[in-house]
Formats: structure tokens, sequence, C-alpha cells
């Protein structure tokens, strides 16, 4: 039997924490080169226990997933305030896996996938009832996408994802080693930036197809119609229901540190079914884990290698630093033209080799690519010349 700590202690605990955390860190780092980043590292910490809480505070052994381990299957936020119409939980621009238990809020292309198939106009997901169709689960779930990117940019890419988290470690780990990392050509960095598009229509252009029989009412693909009590249980649909999940990175990561710190059962998750895509574990496939060693060895030589390519930064930066959303968003890179000297320090401190802080000429340079962690103000030596603001405030600048 788990220990369950009420709710009520954890949150207050957990919020006092943070707070004492973050004072600490900031009178505590003397480094003004690393005191942003050694904040944005405690955020990044803050946040996945967030994302996870319910790995916390349960309630633990519930009967209906007594198979996959003590963890609850999730503590949804929004599912209450959005009722019926969203049940899966609002929508978050962080890998935050929809598939391991104990988590908070929902990856939105888990949702996207889903919502076009098998879930278009079925009215039972995963143990949730749906009262809306497919076409306005995916329009809140652009709507909720929308608001957030104009809110805060890429910012949940560079301060609250659990994988960002998991590459700045591994960028430590090279660092502890010694080893120098690597860059692309610019070139090769722009086409890796564009294959975020591309990688997300692929898999959304592939869920309107396997649902094609739903939407449009033609089956393109044999064994795409629906069954059983979930909608899932029969022909391809039971080996490929959401495609991106079955190459996603971050699924297997999630599995194995849940499985890791007790909260999933390992014999459950790795229960082996062959499939069209080779071994298909319940929570974990053959391919999951290929992707996940790449990318390891990847971010290992590449700092933030997968938020190159990642295809939930692409959608927070295509509705945050491009036309009309751009006009319009909220947190901004700024840069003042007088105040540079084109010394190149913020072009190689950034981690995705963004450009626009050294290219363009000045005021918003806020690049699709740049997941404003900060660290190009944290290194520039000249006084105001870089600046993040938040609704015209600044909150961050450099300083010589």
């Amino acid at each position: 039997m788990v220990w369950e700590v009420p709710v009520s202690v954890v949150l207050p605990l957990y919020v006092l924490v943070a707070v004492v955390g973050i004072a600490l860190v900031l009178k505590l780092t003397k480094d003004r080169t690393r005191k942003i980043s050694n904040l944005r590292f405690y955020v990044q910490i803050l946040a996945v226990i967030v994302i996870f809480m319910g790995l916390l505070i349960g309630p633990f052994d519930q009967p209906l997933w007594a198979p996959l381990g003590v963890s609850p299957r999730d503590r949804l936020i929004g599912s209450n305030f959005l009722g019926n119409q969203l049940p899966d939980g609002i929508t978050f621009p962080v890998l935050a896996c929809y598939y391991p238990n104990g988590r908070t809020v929902t990856c939105p292309v888990w949702q996207l996938q889903a919502y076009i198939f098998p879930f278009w106009n079925y009215p039972r997901g995963y143990e949730v009832i749906y009262s809306t169709t497919g076409l306005e689960k995916i329009g809140i779930v652009i709507g909720s996408l929308i608001v957030a990117a104009l809110v805060f940019g890429r910012s949940y890419c560079g301060w609250l994802c659990p994988f960002g988290l998991f590459q700045d470690m591994l960028t430590r780990l090279r660092k502890t080693t010694k080893i120098k990392h690597r860059t692309f050509s610019d070139d090769t960095n722009k086409k890796l930036g564009q294959s975020r598009y591309i990688i997300i229509a692929t898999f959304l252009i592939i869920s309107v197809i396997f649902g094609s029989y739903y939407i449009f009412g033609t089956e393109i693909v044999p064994g795409t119609i629906t069954g059983g009590p979930y909608g899932t249980e029969t022909g391809i649909v039971s080996f490929i229901n959401e495609p991106y999940c079955l190459v996603c990175p971050m699924r297997p990561l999630c599995t194995l540190v849940e499985i890791g710190t007790g909260s999933m059962n390992y014999n459950y998750v790795v229960q082996i079914i062959y499939g069209p895509l080779g071994i298909i574990g319940g929570y974990i496939s053959s391919i999951n884990l290929i992707i996940l060693a790449i990318v390891i060895i990847l971010a290992l030589m590449y700092r933030r290698f997968w938020c190159r390519i990642c295809p939930v930064g692409a959608l927070t930066g295509l509705f945050s630093t491009f036309t009309p959303f751009k006009q319009i968003a909220l947190t901004k890179l700024e840069k003042d033209q007088q105040k540079c000297t084109k010394c190149g320090i913020c072009k190689r401190a950034c981690p995705t080799q963004a450009t626009n802080m050294y290219t363009k000429k000045g005021g918003d340079v806020t690049d699709s690519k740049c997941i404003l962690c900060a660290r190009c103000v944290e290194l520039c030596p000249y006084d105001d010349a870089l600046k993040i603001k938040f609704a015209g405030k600044t909150i961050a600048t450099s300083k010589n």
C-alpha cells in the first residue's frame, strides 16, 4: 500500500520550496554569466514536478489502472474547467506524454492526432466521454495553442519542457567530460528548422488518411474502421492510433523514468506485441527506443538537437514568431542596434543556433528557433543591447 500525501499538504510545500529555491539561486549565484541559466535550470526541475505531479499526490492504487502500477493515470488540469468538451485536459505546448501515468497536462500533438483518428466523432476515448465533434475538439486545441504561444512564445521550450531539461542535462554531462560541442552549418540548421513543419504535417496527414472513413465516408486504408468499447480494438487501429507517438522519444523516456521510480509496473509495460511497426509494447515500441537512443547521441553532440526538429516547438513558433502572430505576441527578444558591436557572442551562445539576434538590425529579433532561454542576453557584454520583454516590460537585459 502506497502512502498517499494529501494535495493540501503537497501543494503549499511545493510553492514554499519553489519560492525559497528561486530566491537562493538568485542570491547565491555570483557569476553573472550563469545567474539566468541556473535560475532556468531550477525552474525546469520545478516544472517537471508540476507536469508529473500525479506521481506525488495520487490517488494511488486505482483498480481501473491496477496493471500499470501504483501511480494514477493522470491528475489532469483543465478537465473540470472544460467539462465534457475536452476531458483529456488542457493543451500545454511541451512534450508531456499522454501514455505514461502521472501526467497533469496533455501534449498537443497527441490531441491533434487522436481527435482526427480514431476519435473524430467517436463518443468514447480512453476512459473518457466526448460530447463534441472532432472538429470542435481540434478547434479547442489550436485555440489553446495560439493563446499560449501569443502569451509566452517558445519560452515553454526553454523553461518548462521536460524533454528540454533532459537535453540540458546531457549538455551538462558533455561539459563535465570536457567534450566540445559541434555546430551545424547555418544552411543545415535552417533545413532542420523547416523539417519540423514537414514532420507535423506528415503525421497529421497520416491521421487524416487513417480517419478518412469517418471524415469523408471513404476508407482509404483497410482496417481503419474503429470498433470495440474504446473504438481502437479492430484492424490496424489496434496497433497504430496516433502515429507520431510511435516514434516520439519522449514516450519511452517518460515510461522508463516512471518504471525506474517504481511508479509503473515493468512487467505490464514490456508486454510484447508484434505489429506493423516492429515490437510494440503496451507503452514502448522498438522504434521509440531506437529514436530515443539516436536523439541522445545527437543531443550530446549538438546542443538542444531535438528542439530544432520538434513538432511541438514548431507549432508554438508558428503561432508566435510568424505574421500576424508575431505582431501581437507578448514575449519577445529585442535588440538595440546602436549598442550592438557584432561581436557574435550571442550567436555562439545560442543552444539552437538561432541567428536573428545577430543578423537583424534591431527591434524584435525573436526567431522561430529561439527558445527564449535568455542565454544570449546573459552573455551579451553590452548594457541593454539585448532584452527579454513581456507585454512591453523588460524582464531580463544584458549587462556589461
